[in-house]
This record gives structure tokens, C-alpha cells and sequence, in this order.
């Protein structure tokens, strides 16, 4: 399902492209899309397929991060006005967003990952993920995975990133994340245990040239920005609002 916010004044300021986090839904990021629509922007969000509760989980929707960037660029083939576009997104969102900015995955180790070397946890949204790919994924389709997985999924039409408590920091191969020339925003919470700070939203700021990073709350958790909990408004509209200067200015420039 793709989705799209009109710009609400006559003259469109840009296009941003939006990604949900992990196993949620565009919807759940209208406390942003709204914002930027009213300020002038359109704003484009997608269902990540296989990865979104409207249209129903599948495993290969939560492992193949890879897919997300291409849905994005997807969206934008069929719905580009010809103007500057921007991209957002939170949490694997985050990461979706730099990934259409030239972020990598470290194909070692995702390969570490999906051949069992390395021990991860399924995602909270899957607790059946593993058991599911490895009884129906054979070896073949996991070595096209890992050749896959470390490809650049860059839309070089995309010139500015709003990235939100941003995932995967850890599995990103350095020299792309110092390759990115395009304005990122980065913004993260203190009490984050989904995706912690310090190895992912500080991660990539530290990496990506001239990234800007920013403490959206000290005290708030990773998912203050897709659930209804003490001082989401405030924290939420503090971030819509850092997001449409920011686009307002980098998609003008």
C-alpha cells in the first residue's frame, strides 16, 4: 500500500519519501506526514511488503532489509513530480532512509547472520522468524541473500534524510556511511532499548559527513514515536517540526 499527503498550499516545496519501522505501517508516522503536508511538502509513504501488520507479516519481509530502499524508489518512479525529494524514517525506517542515501550492509555479516555464525534475536514483532526461515529457505537462496544484502540501493534522486532513532548502525559498512554527501538530521531518545543511541542514531552521525544528531527526549523510549504514551505529543511535534525546517531548507537549496 503506498500512500500519499498532499501538499497543502497551491505550490509544492518538495517530496518526502516516509518508512514505518519494523512490522508498523506509514500510518503510523501521520504525526509527521501531516506537518510536512501542511507546510507545503508532499509526502509519500509505503507499507514495506511482508513487514507492515495491515497487509500481514512474512518472513522474508523481516530479514530482507535490503527491500525496503527499493520500495521507496519504486514509489517514487510511479509518483514523482519532478521536484526536489527528501526521505524520513524511524527506526528500521532509519536505516531505509540511509540506505536510499547510500548506506550499505556489511554483507560478512549479514552473511554471519543468516548462516547461523552469528546469534541474533528475532524481532519482537516476529518471535518466529528464524525458526520459519531456516525450515523454508535453502542454501542456495541464503548465499543470493548475502550477495544481495551488501548492493548499493542508493536513488540518487533523494538529497536529504530525517532520520529517527535509526536501526542496523552496527551492520553498516563504514566506508558508506562516510560517503554520504547528502544533509542528514539524526534524531534519538535516551531510554531507547530497541535501538540504542550509542551503536546506532551516534553511530551514524558520527560516520556521515556533516550529519547533524539531536536528543528528540532524555528520558523517552524507542517507541514514544508509534504508540500512545505519556508526552508522545509534545515529543512528536517537536520532531515534525525540526522535520519541516529541515526539509523546508534542504530541498530548497
Amino acid at each position: 500500500m503506498t500512500y500519499v499527503w498532499s501538499a497543502a498550499t497551491t505550490t509544492t516545496s518538495g517530496t518526502v519519501l516516509l518508512s514505518h519501522g519494523t512490522g508498523g505501517c506509514a500510518l503510523d508516522l501521520s504525526w509527521l506526514a501531516e506537518p510536512l503536508a501542511t507546510a507545503g511538502l508532499r509526502v509519500i509513504g509505503v507499507d514495506h511488503h511482508g513487514n507492515n501488520y495491515r497487509s500481514g507479516y512474512h518472513a522474508e519481509g523481516f530479514a530482507r532489509w535490503w527491500d525496503r530502499p527499493q520500495d521507496l524508489s519504486v514509489a517514487l518512479d510511479h509518483l514523482a513530480d519532478g521536484g526536489p525529494v527528501g526521505v524520513a524514517g524511524f527506526s528500521l525506517g532509519g536505516y531505509t532512509a540511509a540506505a536510499v542515501l547510500g548506506a550499505r550492509i556489511n554483507a560478512d555479516m549479514f552473511g554471519a547472520i543468516a548462516t547461523g555464525r552469528a546469534a541474533v534475536a528475532p524481532p519482537p514483532e516476529y518471535p518466529t522468524l528464524i525458526d520459519e526461515l531456516t525450515d523454508r529457505v535453502g542454501a542456495d537462496d541464503i548465499a543470493a541473500w548475502i550477495d544481495e544484502s551488501g548492493d548499493d540501493y542508493a536513488d540518487r534522486r533523494v538529497t536529504a534524510g530525517f532520520l529517527i532513532c535509526p536501526a542496523q548502525g552496527q551492520l553498516l559498512t563504514s566506508t558508506s556511511l562516510r560517503g554520504i554527501t547528502t544533509p542528514v538530521s539524526i534524531w534519538w531518545t535516551g531510554e531507547d532499548d530497541q535501538t540504542p543511541a550509542e551503536t546506532n542514531a551516534l553511530h551514524y552521525a558520527s560516520l556521515i559527513p556533516g550529519a547533524t544528531e539531536h536528543c528528540a527526549d532524555p528520558s523517552a523510549g524507542h517507541y514514544v514515536f508509534v504508540r500512545d504514551i505519556p508526552e508522545a505529543d509534545r515529543i512528536r511535534t517537536r520532531l515534525a517540526s525540526a522535520a519541516v525546517t529541515f526539509f523546508r531548507e534542504q530541498l530548497a537549496a
